[in-house]
């Protein structure tokens, strides 16, 4: 495309291409706007700092002045504060290069001339439109008590607290409630209002005429019958006459029906924002974790290796599809959500780029294992995935869609039993070690580069004298993450940083050489 002559359009390309500009910009959108962002927490507690400090300046300031450095504090340090953000929300609203990309773009198509009047009215309509919204109100009106001029602009430092909705997410979680709901609610509301006006006037009819000496006028009726619509009955206005005592009665029932409707419309809708309310938190508190395990699934199987993952120290956290699984999974003291782990979008608010490391696929459908297992090699295929399959079949094509690990629970719960059909003994060895029914256990210890068994044989290693029995090495591999195991490696086998030794021997022994390494 031909490059514009006009000093304007140059500088809108330019801000286009510019990657320093649009980094930038971003950083700013995800700090202010992206609840997903790792910083965003950050910037919410300084805000919510920002706004109690200075609420609380200016309420101590009612009765007598403040210092004149707590003064300058509020004048300077908190308005600026509001007045940047204010002007960033602003700008990342929308683009203006990008308007003035498009106005020019449109002109050349048509060949007509650049419209500048119809350009500024365009970026005018786009600011206008982000400066009449409600939050954006709300920041405005929160910068005008700083103005000490004006002492009777000190009334709208409520609306900074007004601002804390923008930055506790319970708050948010609430409003959101509300506007779900906004149909039935404002419907309730009608309601309430044409009832109250009913009564009002009705109570205006029968005590208006000086039978009631605390009626003056309508106002008085209408707020009798708000009072007693609410059930919360001042007793400051009270009705004499029969008529006023019916009407009164009436409103009653009417306040107590309408009061329950809304508690239960406002409580449904909290049960159905409950899982999501929890699927933020558990985000949230697994979003600090740099390997994080995700198992898929919390049946029987699912619940014997979390107990081991517990046991291991291994971070992690559960997906199950059932809501009634995973309240269960959250009330055994777990980190579950409630969510279909076939689909990327769990993933990805877990951290499939960077934090996840592990994917155990272990719910009793082998499809469904199938699909997050493909769900999530597409998502990362650095991610090591294993998955519990019951048909070969299937174990097959999983093993096709490059998945890492298949296991078939029954087949070797197979090998178990014909084990023990052949060599009991050796089979009550084998499963008390597993079980861990004796202080002795099998675990694999991974060697650190630079430590003493970096670049060592196996025969140089005192395994005796370090309490352990080796059973072998999981030597690195290009081919495998996991690696190839040798078993029983000989004298000359040399030992490298990053494999893994399988050993046998007490806790404690397996404790002194790691802290070794």
């Amino acid at each position: 495309m031909e490059k514009p002559k006009h000093k304007l359009l140059s500088f809108a390309y330019f801000l286009e291409s510019s990657k320093v500009y649009n980094k930038i910009k971003k950083f700013v959108y995800d700090l202010i706007e992206n609840d997903e962002y790792k910083y965003k927490r950050y910037f919410d507690i300084f805000m919510i700092f920002v706004i109690l400090s200075s609420v609380t300046l200016l309420v101590m300031d009612v009765k007598r002045h403040i210092p004149h450095w707590l003064d300058d504090f509020d004048l300077y340090f908190v308005t600026t504060i509001f007045v940047v953000e204010y002007l960033l929300r602003m700008w990342v609203y929308s683009d203006i290069h990008k308007i003035i990309i498009d106005e020019y773009e449109e002109s050349s198509y048509f060949d007509k001339e650049v419209s500048y009047y119809s350009l500024f009215t365009n970026i005018a309509k786009n600011k206008w439109a982000y400066m009449v919204s409600f939050s954006a109100i709300i920041d405005l009106i929160a910068i005008l008590p700083s103005y000490r001029g004006l002492r009777v602009l000190r009334v709208f430092v409520l609306f900074r607290a007004f601002k804390m909705l923008r930055y506790t997410k319970s708050l948010t979680g609430f409003l959101y409630v509300l506007k779900n709901k906004k149909f039935e609610l404002m419907t309730l509301l009608t309601l309430s209002t044409f009832f109250i006006f009913i009564a009002g006037i009705m109570l205006y009819v029968f005590e208006g005429d000086n039978e009631n000496p605390n009626i003056h006028n309508l106002f008085d009726a209408f707020y009798w019958a708000l009072i007693t619509i609410s059930t919360v009955g001042y007793g400051d206005i009270a009705p004499v006459t029969p008529e006023g005592r019916i009407v009164t009665m009436l409103i009653i029932f009417t306040g107590i029906g309408l009061i329950s409707f809304v508690t239960s419309i406002i409580v449904s809708s909290f049960n159905e924002r409950l899982s999501v309310l929890r699927e933020d938190r558990v985000v949230q508190e697994v979003g600090k974790k740099k390997k994080l395990t995700v198992v898929c699934g919390y049946g029987l199987l699912g619940r014997l290796v979390v107990k081991g993952l517990q046991k291991e120290g291994v971070e992690f956290v559960i997906i199950d599809r059932s809501e009634e699984m995973a309240a269960v999974a959250y009330n055994d003291g777990y980190h579950a959500i409630c969510a279909d782990a076939t689909k990327g979008t769990i993933f990805e608010k877990l951290g499939i780029d960077d934090r996840i490391s592990h994917v155990l696929c272990l719910t009793s459908d082998d499809i469904q294992n199938a699909f997050i297992s493909v769900n999530v090699k597409s998502l990362n295929s650095e991610v090591y995935v294993t998955a519990r399959c019951s048909d070969q079949e299937i174990a097959t094509k999983m093993e096709y869609a490059h998945v890492d690990q298949v296991i078939m629970p029954e087949e070797v719960a197979g090998m178990m039993g014909a084990v023990y059909a052949g060599e009991p003994v050796a089979f009550e060895v084998l499963l008390s070690i597993i079980e861990e029914k004796e202080k002795t256990h099998i675990n694999e210890i991974a060697i650190a580069e630079g430590s003493f068994l970096d670049n060592k044989m196996i025969g140089e290693v005192d395994f005796e004298r370090l309490r352990l029995i080796l059973l072998g090495v999981f030597k690195r591999s290009e081919e495998s993450k996991l690696g190839e195991f040798i078993f029983n490696p000989s004298d000359e086998f040399v030992l490298n940083a990053g494999d893994n030794l399988v050993c046998i021997g007490y806790s404690t022994a397996v404790a002194n050489l790691k802290r070794k390494m």
